[in-house]
């Protein structure tokens, strides 16, 4: 999977760009879409939201794998979906839905009870999910992206930022690396991101997230891995119930 989205309306860290000076430079975003559609010439579906994203989906060769892929749309929310929830039926039963609803459809729901009402913290929404996962959200009547890998290390996810400063998201690594040249580095494990509220782990939310620096094997600077800080708090008690605002999760990056 691919999705880009323009830096107005994402915001990653600034640590996921590299420092260093290098012979290879960052494509454009729509270099980067067309070269993922290269390498799966057949099976690739895509779609371009103006100039704010971009999303590209490759179709499973089988209908069902453990590492399925879906690709699902509703009330104009888009979900690019990779895994599998071992707790799914319990978790469309907690929420009402139907019993042919899959991850995506599932996730898209979540997202929309978070959005809408916001009766538990995001944090806690994700940590219940169960299984390898990985998935980005982007709500295109609010512009909002939502995105979050599991826990287990089962998926891979990579981001990194474009030659205008547009965030990348994919789980191809030679897509990533062709597109973002040294300004990627892996989606960290546990974690969610929020394009406004940011980067956090729904693991330990009471901990701060810290950028390690990163260096290749040709010793130049990339963009930095995040961690959580074990030894950093965040100094805030998350709200509960109408007070909270679950995009709200400052102060979460360690200095």
């Amino acid at each position: 999977m691919l999705a880009i989205f323009h830096k107005a309306f994402a915001h990653p860290p600034e640590e996921l760009k590299s420092p260093a000076k290098h012979k290879t430079q960052p494509k454009l975003p729509e270099e980067t879409l067309q070269e993922f559609l290269s390498v799966h010439p057949t099976n690739t579906f895509s779609m371009t939201f103006g100039d704010a994203a971009v999303l590209a989906y490759v179709k499973p060769n089988l209908n069902y794998s453990v590492n399925q892929r879906l690709f699902t749309a509703f009330d104009d929310i888009y979900c690019l979906f990779m895994g599998s929830l071992n707790n799914l039926c319990s978790q469309i039963k907690q929420y009402g839905l139907s019993k042919n609803t899959n991850e995506a459809m599932f996730v898209i729901e979540a997202y929309r009870t978070l959005r809408d009402r916001g009766p538990y913290p995001a944090d806690q929404v994700i940590k219940d999910l169960e299984g390898s996962f990985a998935f980005v959200v982007y709500d295109s009547k609010t512009g909002t992206v939502f995105t979050a890998l599991g826990s287990d290390g089962g998926v891979k996810l990579y981001w990194g930022i474009a030659a205008d400063g547009s965030v990348v998201i994919s789980d191809d690594l030679e897509v990533i690396k062709a597109g973002c040249a040294k300004s990627f580095a892996p989606f960290p494990k546990g974690c969610m991101f929020h394009s406004e509220g940011g980067l956090m782990s729904f693991e330990h939310p009471m901990n701060k997230i810290k950028a390690m620096p990163r260096v290749d094997s040709e010793g130049v600077m990339c963009g930095a891995n995040f961690k959580v800080d074990t030894y950093s708090r965040v100094n805030s008690i998350p709200r509960r119930g109408s007070e909270a605002n679950w995009t709200q999760w400052e102060d979460h990056y360690a200095s």
